[in-house]
């Protein structure tokens, strides 16, 4: 399966690095070409024991890549995972979803066929069903399948959460 992750955050990274560990084509796509740079010499954002090991090998097998080009990224992609940041907004703490559906317009505008696009970042519920209106205005006869996939990562040990996780939910 072909996966693009938006965002190299750490629940992007991290998901990114263990789907092609599991076997899967994996691209990276971030607008931070600085990070990007870094990812391509393998020095890491975040820190994770074993993340360093973990996307070396898979870059090295040629499952796992890292971009700027989101078009290019998400290009024949079966899945498009949107991992970018929900900071909370300032006054109300609520999430900034700017983001994600920032994320989600250039994805729908840049798939070439049909594709799922799954939600990882943390949102409130309801997010879902903006990106679907999202999909609906911008691509509705492309195919695109809008899911939500939450991320139950903890520091430390989000690899093996990641690879034996407790619980999986996709809605």
């Amino acid at each position: 399966m072909r996966i693009a992750m938006i965002g190299t955050g750490y629940v992007g990274l991290v998901s990114g690095a263990c789907f092609s560990d599991f076997g899967h084509d994996v691209v990276c796509v971030d607008k931070d070409a600085r990070k990007i740079e870094l990812l391509h010499q393998n020095v890491m954002p975040i820190y994770e024991p074993g993340l360093a090991e973990l996307v070396a090998s898979n870059v090295k097998a040629g499952r796992l890549s890292f971009t700027t080009d989101l078009a290019e990224g998400v290009k024949g992609a079966d899945a498009v995972f949107i991992a970018v940041g929900t900071p909370s907004r300032r006054g109300d703490g609520h999430a900034d979803l700017s983001y994600v559906f920032a994320a989600a317009e250039e994805i729908v505008a840049a798939v070439d066929g049909p594709t799922v696009i799954v939600t990882k970042s943390t949102v409130p519920v309801g997010t879902g069903d903006e990106v679907e209106r999202i999909v609906a205005r911008i691509a509705p006869d492309k195919g695109i399948t809008v899911v939500s996939n939450p991320e139950f990562l903890r520091e430390g040990a989000a690899i093996s959460d990641f690879k034996r996780p407790d619980r999986v939910v996709v809605g």
